[in-house]
C-alpha cells in the first residue's frame, strides 16, 4: 500500500509540474506578476472591496494537497460578486446565475511568482444572451470594467 501512495504522489506532483502555467487564452485575461502567491490574494481581496465586489468564495487543493504530503504549487479560485449584480442578473436569466460567483484564479509559478488568471465576465455570461438580451450583456459589461479595476489594484 505504501508503494502505490509513493507512486501516486509522485505522479501527481510530476503532472501538476508538467501542467505549466496559464497562458494567454480567447475570452480570458491573464497576468503575470512579481507578487507571490500569498500577497496576490491578499490584493485580490482588497481590490475587490474597494470595487464593490465581495469575496463570496475561495478553493483550492494546496492546502489540503500537503495535508496528504503532497506538495504542489499555490493554486486558488476566488469567487466574487455581489448582491445587487445578483438581483439585476437574476431578473434577467435564471439560467445566467449558474456562473455566479464570477472567479479569479491565482497560481503559484516555479519562480515564487504568482499569476492572475480570470474568464471575462462578458465571455462567462455570453451563453444566456438570447434570454437575458442586452441588459445582461451590459451588466456583464459593466463586470468587465469592475474586474479590470481589480486586476489593475491588485497588480500594482
Amino acid at each position: 500500500m505504501y508503494f502505490k501512495r509513493l507512486a501516486a504522489a509522485l505522479f501527481l506532483a510530476a503532472s501538476a509540474a508538467a501542467a505549466g502555467g496559464i497562458g494567454p487564452r480567447d475570452g480570458w485575461a491573464v497576468h503575470a506578476t512579481p507578487k507571490t502567491y500569498e500577497q496576490l490574494i491578499a490584493d485580490i481581496k482588497a481590490a475587490a472591496k474597494a470595487e464593490g465586489l465581495g469575496v463570496v468564495t475561495q478553493a483550492g487543493p494546496t492546502k489540503a494537497a500537503a495535508a496528504r504530503g503532497i506538495t504542489i504549487p499555490g493554486n486558488r479560485v476566488i469567487g466574487l460578486f455581489n448582491n445587487d449584480f445578483a438581483v439585476k442578473i437574476l431578473a434577467l436569466s435564471t439560467a445566467a446565475m449558474i456562473e455566479a460567483p464570477v472567479r479569479m484564479y491565482v497560481t503559484e509559478t516555479k519562480d515564487g511568482s504568482a499569476t492572475l488568471a480570470y474568464k471575462l465576465p462578458s465571455h462567462v455570461f455570453a451563453p444566456y444572451a438570447d434570454e437575458g438580451g442586452e441588459a445582461l450583456a451590459a451588466l456583464a459589461e459593466q463586470l468587465d470594467r469592475r474586474f479590470a479595476l481589480i486586476a489593475q489594484r491588485a497588480l500594482k
